[in-house]
């Protein structure tokens, strides 16, 4: 999305959105000046969540925030944009796990929910960004730096791979190569892309109780790009929320596994950094092994971050 000079286009867009009198989203891009179809596709393109989405979202913080200052139910209700309190009740619960009753002015819960953007409602005048530049966030955060890494990295190798054609996608470059014992064979460029993609969305789901994804074991480069477009921003947003709440000691029960078993949220995270690393490093070996250049992929996080923060080191 370009900027025109002196103005912020992405604000433009973002006020658009959360103005009090835009409830839906033909509203919201009428007052973006752009046509519905153009303003989503470049609002969740640029922003990570889908303007609606990103409306009700933020809506729902604000509601919490106000319950949490003694707002009755009812008031809080219809401040979001909800017709009826029955329908604002199951939204709020779906969303913060417990019913909007449970808030009150003693409650000292906090009122975000998970962001893919870092966008959240942060007082009556205020929209809060975190951090501003979300380079600034990783500097000085090694987890946060590895993992930004890691979902860029993994962007920039499914770029690549487009031009790798079907039978060099698909060949066999390390015959037996399986580098979990449960999980299945990674033995070529599709195989071993299709599980550095997929391999978070097991986890996804166990943290938050859906029923286990079901991925073909090598999946074509087009669908695998379009998968991690969705699980990216998940991703980034539950380790945000879960390192703003210092939950990493938090045990989850994954009902997935048989028998269930037990995970801390710091395991879990440990386990795909590594196996990601791997599995990018063996794909650069399969994509250069296929004629393919990769020297515009650098894998060095120090060099990504000085590229990505303008070359300071």
């Amino acid at each position: 999305m370009s900027q025109e000079t002196g103005r912020d286009r992405i604000r433009e867009l973002l006020d658009a959105v959360l103005n009090d009198d835009h409830h839906r989203l033909d509203d919201m891009a009428a007052g973006a000046h752009a046509s519905a179809f153009h303003f989503s596709r470049q609002f969740t393109r640029h922003v990570g969540e889908a303007p609606v989405a990103l409306r009700r979202r933020v809506m729902l913080e604000r509601a919490a925030w106000q319950l949490q200052r003694g707002s009755s139910v009812t008031d809080a209700a219809f401040a979001a944009g909800y017709d009826s309190v029955e329908g604002f009740a199951r939204a709020f619960s779906r969303a913060f796990g417990h019913a909007p009753s449970r808030l009150g002015s003693r409650d000292v819960r906090g009122h975000w929910l998970p962001s893919p953007n870092g966008i959240h409602f942060h007082s009556p005048t205020v929209l809060y960004v975190d951090n501003g530049n979300p380079l600034e966030e990783s500097a000085g955060d090694v987890l946060a730096l590895m993992v930004r890494h890691d979902l860029d990295d993994t962007s920039a190798l499914l770029d690549i791979a487009k031009a790798v054609d079907d039978t060099d996608y698909h060949a066999r470059r390390l015959p037996g190569h399986r580098p979990l014992a449960w999980s299945g064979s990674e033995e070529s460029i599709a195989e071993v892309l299709t599980g550095l993609v997929a391999g978070k969305a097991p986890w996804l789901a166990s943290i938050a109780g859906d029923d286990t994804p079901e991925f073909g074991d090598a999946m074509d480069v087009a669908t695998l790009t379009d998968l991690h477009g969705e699980i990216a921003p998940r991703w980034l947003a539950l380790t945000r929320d879960i390192d703003r709440r210092a939950a990493w000691s938090d045990r989850i029960v994954d009902a997935i596994c048989e028998p269930p078993e037990s995970f801390l949220l710091s395991q879990i995270w440990a386990h795909v950094l590594t196996f990601s690393a791997h599995r990018r490093q063996l794909i650069r070996w399969m994509l250069a092994d296929a004629g393919v250049d990769i020297s515009d992929a650098d894998p060095d996080p120090i060099m990504w971050h000085r590229q990505r923060s303008g070359g300071t080191p």
